[in-house]
């Protein structure tokens, strides 16, 4: 049950499975209070992806985003691991749930306060960039020297140059607005972008997924794509594996017959296995639809 201030683990859980438009004004109360968190520890931070693309394009949280997006590099303006922890303590004490996943790529710390989702990634550099999801490439040189900008009545950092960022992550039509279809733009970008290096050692378990029709009939040789990682078709038993090297979000298209799907955000751990099943009543727009065998 989530809780009356939806400040807990339920409320966040309950924000992917039923996304819900951004208050602007909570919205704005919650960017405030992340600011005045990471300044308090003296740490830069940059609005990224639709919480960016809403600053920069229309000067105001996108109407239909359904959350705060934030980010720091590690090993940039002063930004070093060893910060995060108090960083994550000093957002609990004042009343956010707070849910951190480590991995090669990243340090993500999701929270959530009055049923507003911020999610804070503390991003690694590999090779002189960062991975953004779902496993796109950004340049690191866009980090090094932020832009200020003024954003609902303070001034907050953006890539820079932010068009660059923006057009890296949207494509080259990030100024028209787009509430259904961007995934497409997204996705068109990954394949511009040099592959992902996901290593994984030997007997790294594997994550399986089964495909089921509208009857909870199996389908067989189903195009499963997890963008930017694999492609694969289903067996028999309309499953497939993937070498993915941890918990994470991806995005998953899922194609057979005349049917086809983009699930925007799964998640997903290596060695699980997650059963695919369309729903009718929502053919599109799904957020972790799948459910865990």
């Amino acid at each position: 049950m989530v809780s009356e201030n939806g400040s807990d683990e339920a409320a966040l859980l309950k924000s992917f499975e039923n996304l819900q438009s951004l208050d602007p004004t909570g919205a704005k109360l919650r960017l405030k209070e992340a600011k005045a968190v990471m300044d308090g520890f003296g740490i830069p931070f940059w609005l990224r992806q639709g919480t960016c693309l809403g600053a920069v394009r229309d000067n105001d949280f996108i109407p239909w985003d359904d959350d705060i997006d934030l980010g720091c590099v590690i090993g940039l303006n002063g930004v070093t691991e060893d910060q995060i922890d108090p960083i994550v303590d000093g957002f609990r004490e004042r009343g956010y749930f707070v849910e951190v996943e480590y991995s090669d790529r990243e340090i993500s710390a999701c929270m959530i306060k009055n049923s507003i989702r911020t999610d804070l990634t503390f991003f690694h550099i590999i090779d002189d960039a960062i991975f953004h999801f779902p496993m796109i490439w950004m340049p690191a040189r866009l980090f090094a020297d932020l832009k200020q900008i003024e954003f609902t009545g303070d001034s907050y950092f953006v890539p820079n140059p932010p068009e660059e960022y923006l057009g890296t992550k949207y494509g080259p039509n990030w100024t028209t607005p787009k509430q259904d279809g961007y995934e497409l733009d997204v996705f068109a970008q990954i394949a511009k972008a040099p592959a992902a290096i996901l290593e994984t050692a030997p007997g790294h378990p594997q994550t399986k997924i089964q495909i089921l029709d509208l009857h909870n009939e199996i389908v067989a040789d189903a195009e499963v794509s997890i963008v930017g990682v694999d492609d694969a078709r289903t067996d028999g038993d309309g499953r497939v594996e993937f070498n993915l090297p941890f918990k994470d979000f991806y995005a998953v298209v899922i194609r057979h017959g005349n049917h086809e799907e983009i699930l925007y955000q799964e998640i997903f751990t290596p060695g699980k296995t997650y059963v695919y099943t369309p729903d009718p009543a929502r053919p599109s727009g799904r957020y972790i639809a799948m459910r865990e065998e």
